[in-house]
């Protein structure tokens, strides 16, 4: 069975990036009815696979690299994915300037309150209490909240220019700034203090991981697969973005759950391996995960979809409402009691869930 599964996950990036292809060459021209709907469901079928396949070898790499080097590939893939996605979708017909703040919104919304507070309920009914290293959380949650405040909130009282935007010089300016301060969380992460991300369990090396887990044959063949698995998601994201604001329009959904529903597609692997390791109880690897992901969305994305808007000349409106900065400081307010003592249990867990729950609420009943 497990040889079964290997094979599975080393046929899947390679037949989706052959599907991608062609459909991306094959699909111009006229085509008979009710041909672009089967294609369309069909190069979605193969973008949620190759996603899936993608996390997976991921995930190979990960345990070959140990921590915090394997969650940082992960939440890496995820990222790419999510910046495929994004800028598919902005390009796509009139463009959508609100997409990308719609979207990192969503994943600070997802991870912070949903995957947290998941987590932490799947391992407290397990073992009660859970502990996680005070530093590496409160370096994630000190670097998140001015990022977050930076590409979402500053946006709306600047005055440049009127409404909720950067101007030109502003956005180069955040950009710039959020590489920046990102760069440096990664070089505390990875050489500076890396036994802060570590779990209290130890996560091995990448010598002591070889024994037992991945070769070192296993490993590059996940990490071509793994490459083969993103190119199949870049060029199937093109005819998915044709098709999600259809979808959400003809259900009535408003626009805001376009943003919502990239971050659940984009996320939904890492949630699985993030609950896995709750279970495990290392829930410092889940938090990795988790605020991980957040932290890479903001750091990676808004100076992405910023030089887009910049060199096409697109308004990018990332300011969000008053409603959405009530939950995002409330977001950050209970994250820095739920980490705030090295130790958690169910109650802040149910408490996340509460936000996340809210938000989707009031996604659909503003």
């Amino acid at each position: 069975m497990a040889m079964r599964r290997r094979g599975i996950w080393r046929l899947v990036p390679v037949a989706g990036l052959a599907i991608a292809i062609a459909l991306t060459v094959g699909g111009h021209g006229p085509l008979p009815p009710g041909l672009p709907a089967l294609l369309a469901a069909v190069g979605f079928a193969v973008l949620i696979a190759a996603v899936f396949s993608s996390i997976h070898h991921a995930d190979v790499i990960a345990h070959r690299l140990g921590e915090p080097y394997g969650t940082l590939v992960l939440t890496v893939a995820v990222t790419v994915i999510e910046l495929a996605l994004i800028l598919s979708i902005m390009l796509a017909g009139e463009g959508q300037p609100t997409l990308a703040r719609e979207t990192v919104f969503s994943v600070i919304m997802v991870v912070c309150n949903g995957v947290v507070g998941l987590c932490l309920i799947v391992g407290g009914l397990r073992y009660g209490e859970q502990g996680f290293r005070l530093p590496g959380t409160s370096a994630y949650l000190v670097v998140l909240m001015p990022l977050a405040s930076l590409a979402l909130l500053l946006p709306t009282y600047t005055t440049s220019i009127p409404g909720p935007f950067y101007s030109p010089l502003q956005l180069g300016f955040v950009s710039l700034v959020t590489l920046i301060l990102y760069g440096v969380f990664l070089y505390v992460q990875t050489v500076r203090h890396r036994d802060y991300f570590l779990s209290d369990t130890g996560d091995g090396t990448a010598d002591e991981i070889g024994v037992g887990g991945p070769t070192a044959y296993q490993f590059w063949e996940s990490v071509g697969l793994l490459l083969a698995a993103l190119a199949a998601v870049v060029l199937l994201a093109k005819r998915f973005a044709g098709s999600v604001e259809t979808a959400v329009q003809a259900v009535g959904a408003p626009v805001e759950a376009v943003g919502l529903l990239v971050a659940l597609l984009v996320l939904l692997p890492e949630v699985l391996a993030a609950l896995r390791a709750a279970r495990r109880n290392e829930l410092q690897k889940s938090l990795n995960l988790a605020l991980g992901s957040s932290l890479a969305t903001i750091g990676l994305t808004i100076p992405a979809v910023s030089v887009l808007a910049l060199t096409l000349g697109q308004p990018l409106e990332l300011g969000i409402d008053m409603r959405d900065t009530v939950l995002l400081a409330l977001t950050f307010a209970v994250s820095l009691v739920t980490f705030g003592g090295g130790r958690t249990n169910i109650l802040p867990g149910f408490v996340h869930l509460v936000l996340f729950a809210t938000f989707v609420f009031l996604i659909f009943v503003p």
